[in-house]
């Protein structure tokens, strides 16, 4: 990217964030009924009115967007949550749209937000899990994914990212942006103490992975990592992390 395309690549940022102007209500927001000192750290920075609850931010996400082929395409979502992402996979214009949220807060909020949008072959949200979503094999073309893997297990990441697999045809991506550990070669008690202390600070078993393991974890399900790029992200703790992936994951068969 250039200069003069990475200014104009934040100028559109701000804009599109400043066209962001829907107001969600604390009591409709999930676990709004849970006390802050209890509360999962990206729950809380919805309740305090953060909009964009992604490592590496907004403008991280629309180069995601823009690399994933969404325009005429079919859509699914996982883990939408206040439908901040789901707003600028509408504006591109996919063929359908649908997300897929455990919480039924999230559900209802992504669903009002993909009702008032008029796509060919239409949109909706669902409850399910992201690793069972019962959305048919080889149906959709695009999967987007944020902030979520990361908090998963090694083994349910391997879950999530098989479903994606399934459920896309054969040459779709699976676009994920997650957190990732930095140097490669990160010793593991550091790797340890880190995994430790974000836990600790956002309350979430938060497991983020080097650019190699993410990369693994996507090539034992059968995806091969066609694109990536990361952004520098400072956690509210003594480590520092890099908010990765910006990741065009294609379909491999």
């Amino acid at each position: 990217m250039t200069t003069t395309e990475h200014h104009h690549a934040e100028h559109c940022a701000a804009e599109r964030h400043a066209t962001d102007k829907r107001t969600i209500a604390r009591e409709d927001l999930p676990l709004a009924d849970r006390d802050a000192a209890h509360l999962p750290g990206h729950w809380l920075l919805a309740r305090l009115g953060k909009k964009v609850l992604r490592p590496g931010g907004l403008e991280l996400t629309l180069a995601m967007l823009d690399h994933a082929h969404i325009a005429g395409h079919d859509v699914v979502e996982f883990a939408p949550g206040l439908g901040r992402t789901a707003a600028e996979i509408l504006r591109i214009g996919p063929s359908s749209y649908i997300g897929v949220d455990r919480s039924p807060e999230a559900v209802k909020i992504v669903s009002d937000l993909v009702g008032q949008a008029q796509l060919p072959k239409g949109g909706r949200c669902v409850q399910a899990d992201a690793s069972d979503t019962g959305l048919p094999d080889a149906s959709c073309d695009v999967v987007v994914g944020e902030a979520m893997l990361t908090m998963q297990t090694d083994r349910h990441k391997r879950a999530i990212a098989s479903e994606a697999f399934r459920i896309l045809r054969p040459g779709g991506c699976y676009a994920v942006h997650e957190l990732g550990l930095t140097p490669e070669d990160i010793p593991v008690r550091d790797k340890v103490v880190i995994q430790r202390e974000l836990a600790r600070s956002i309350k979430v078993n938060a497991r983020p992975l080097s650019t190699s393991e993410w990369s693994e974890v996507l090539g034992t399900v059968g995806f091969d990592v066609d694109w990536s790029d990361s952004a520098p992200m400072a956690l509210p703790s003594r480590w520092r992390v890099q908010a990765r992936w910006r990741v065009q994951a294609c379909w491999r068969g």
